[in-house]
């Protein structure tokens, strides 16, 4: 999930931290998501990894931010409960499939922040007139519009999963899935701003996904699909 941060908080850049600092917990989230992050490098996105060393109780645990051209993945796992909230349910054994997922899932949210993409529309989509800018609330247009972006990232995640874990594909689908059905019957309700359904349900399909392409190319075709039912 995408939650935007305070540079000044107290942030210490993973490279520069000697490896006994970090805990055995952060450094499999960071393994788990290394080949991710690894990828992404190679097709040029600027990322830095960010380990948060204070307790971070109720923080997203893997969360991007977006500053003087840089994504930022912050890992906030300290003191924070929601690191195992997340994966509840998961079989140990599988624990780094889904962690891999959520960083392929942030690493979707860089590049659109890269690209210049940010709450854009793709080219030659138009929404219906009554659902275009100005015709909604603040508040409405704002849930859209991250719900958007949490559904690209979703399917980027997808699409990575499906071409380096094919086997295992349908599982983190249906993990995904429950953490978006979850999050509806936490109250966020089907107009939320996380609530992604619709595009994986689009991903279930045999065929969703070419492996030939990238998994951010992949991600764009499912997404526009999904945007037209988006309202």
């Amino acid at each position: 999930m995408l939650k935007l941060f305070s540079l000044l908080s107290l942030l210490i850049a993973a490279p520069a931290m000697a490896h006994a600092q970090l805990t055995d917990l952060e450094s499999r989230w960071l393994q788990a998501g290394k080949p991710v992050i690894d990828y992404a490098r190679t097709q040029g996105l600027p990322i830095d990894i960010i380990v948060q060393p204070q307790d971070a109780p109720g923080a997203v645990p893997l969360a991007l931010g977006y500053a003087a051209g840089r994504c930022k993945l912050v890992l906030s796992l300290r003191g924070n409960a929601m690191a195992d909230t997340v994966l509840q349910g998961v079989p140990p054994a599988r624990d780094g499939l889904m962690i891999e997922a959520m960083t392929a899932h942030e690493i979707g949210h860089c590049r659109r922040y890269a690209q210049g993409d940010w709450h854009a529309l793709p080219r030659g989509f138009v929404e219906p007139r009554s659902m275009q800018r100005g015709k909604l609330t603040p508040l409405a247009q704002e849930l859209r519009e991250t719900r958007r972006e949490e559904a690209y990232a979703d399917l980027v995640a997808l699409a990575w999963m499906h071409a380096r874990h094919p086997g295992q594909y349908q599982q983190v689908l249906a993990w995904m899935r429950g953490v978006r059905a979850a999050g509806e019957a936490a109250g966020g309700g089907i107009g939320s701003s996380h609530a992604t359904q619709a595009w994986l349900a689009l991903a279930e399909g045999e065929g969703a996904f070419a492996d030939s392409a990238s998994p951010f190319e992949q991600a764009q075709v499912l997404w526009g699909k999904g945007l037209s039912g988006d309202k």
